[in-house]
């Protein structure tokens, strides 16, 4: 076997949420290759309200205007539109507003996916969002409710609708300076009062019915001519962990379901990042890999898996992947290097060919930001280039001493049992060696 060439540092008012009734004992959950159940459309359920003469529509919809009534929800639109435009637009006061929440309820963000930047973005998307369906209380309702499912998985406490409205409404009143009035103030708080009750009753009964993420495809990179790397946005916050996987469905194939690994950073951004290799062009890997592109939509199951860095022990890591096994193994180390992790982690990663290796420039540039991280790509067939050659499992015996080390595999499942089986007999106990069951 060729030297080991290691790559890297070097290791040194909709109706009320429904009262107390237990959910159902088993979910339904997404299965592969079924469809998931649709989640009941809610109604608007609150009786016909009529706008006292001399009323405006904004003080009327922070009493509580009835939905039905058209032109006092133009009205209010208009006002929200033309000042969220005058106010700098959805992308300052959304700043503005991030801030304010930031000082206001800091457990808030801290909950959610993403990075600051992207945050922002999503608060700014959901304003132009909320003021564009203002007139359709249906979709208003329906999207209210399912952002409030989206933010119950991501284990988010609502604060109470004052604070929020509050600070919305200073975030316009910021941005609009002495042009501030008292039906812009009812306008803003009024919309959010409501906004607040729809999403509250997402989030109550957002046990009832399996929750899938609407994403848009940003990224298409055709790696290899059956591999691409699909990089995707949803558009409610979708919570996952580093080393976790969801499954996929495409328009071309409903209710079909199929896993792939999680490559992003949930800390980062809100980006979803996909390794799919394709045997035909079939399937749900078929139409990723060979007709999808940028603007697509798809949809994500809620992320599962177990495999993760354990953060109740200080022990060094040992990586091992197999092919598109990669995916969940980058993830681990983004978060080591977002983190700062002071262990080490070492990464094999075994592949058939030197071409294999797909995501080598990406995977080294993480691990030279991590603190401890080394990469050894390992090459099975023909010219291994300046990296080793031979099977993984003999380049990790090769390499060093593992019985000590957390080791997390991901791979085909014939690479699964093999390497398994070969650090059971180098001295590491089945407790440290962590894998997703195969499917």
């Amino acid at each position: 076997m060729a030297g080991l060439q290691p790559i890297g540092r070097p290791l040194p008012s909709p109706p009320p949420p429904p009262s107390p009734e237990p959910a159902p004992a088993n979910p339904v959950a997404p299965a592969p290759g079924g469809p998931h159940a649709e989640t009941p459309p809610l109604q608007v359920g609150s009786p016909p309200i009529v706008v006292p003469p001399g009323r405006t529509a904004a003080a009327a919809l922070f009493d509580g205007m009835d939905p039905a009534d058209e032109a006092a929800l133009r009205e209010v639109q208009r006002l929200l539109r033309t000042s969220l435009t005058d106010a700098g637009g959805a992308p300052e006061v959304a700043t503005r507003l991030q801030a304010a929440l930031r000082q206001a309820t800091p457990d808030l963000l801290a909950t959610l996916p993403g990075g600051p930047l992207s945050q922002r973005d999503q608060i700014a998307q959901a304003l132009t969002w909320l003021v564009r369906h203002l007139d359709d209380p249906p979709a208003l309702v329906a999207g209210c409710a399912e952002l409030g499912s989206a933010l119950a998985h991501c284990g988010v406490t609502l604060p109470a609708p004052q604070l929020v409205g509050a600070a919305l409404a200073e975030a316009m009143r910021a941005g609009l300076a002495g042009a501030w009035r008292q039906d812009l103030d009812q306008a803003w708080r009024g919309t959010w009062h409501h906004a607040h009750d729809w999403i509250a009753h997402g989030m109550a009964t957002s046990g009832y019915a399996p929750m899938t993420w609407r994403a848009v495809v940003v990224e298409h990179d055709l790696r290899r001519p059956d591999l691409a790397v699909v990089r995707v946005r949803p558009y409610l916050p979708m919570p996952y962990r580093p080393g976790q996987f969801a499954r996929v469905e495409v328009a071309e194939l409903p209710g079909v379901w199929r896993p792939y690994s999680l490559a992003g950073a949930p800390r980062r951004d809100a980006i979803v990042e996909l390794h799919v290799r394709a045997k035909t062009h079939a399937g749900v890997s078929g139409t990723l890999v060979h007709r999808t592109s940028p603007g697509d939509h798809i949809r994500l199951a809620a992320a599962e898996g177990a495999m993760g860095v354990p953060a109740d022990n200080r022990n060094d890591l040992l990586l091992v992947a197999g092919d598109t096994g990669v995916a969940p193994l980058k993830s681990l180390l983004i978060e080591l290097a977002a983190t700062n992790d002071p262990r080490s982690a070492v990464l094999f990663w075994g592949a058939r060919t030197l071409s294999e290796l797909y995501d080598i420039d990406e995977i080294t540039e993480i691990a030279q930001s991590c603190r401890r991280a080394t990469v050894v790509p390992v090459i099975s067939e023909g010219d291994p280039g300046p990296y080793a050659s031979g099977l993984v499992t003999d380049a990790i015996a090769a390499y060093g001493e593992w019985s000590r080390h957390e080791v997390f595999l991901a791979g085909p499942p014939i690479m699964l049992e093999a390497t398994s089986d070969a650090l059971l007999q180098l001295g590491v106990s089945r407790e440290r060696i962590h894998h997703d069951a195969a499917e």
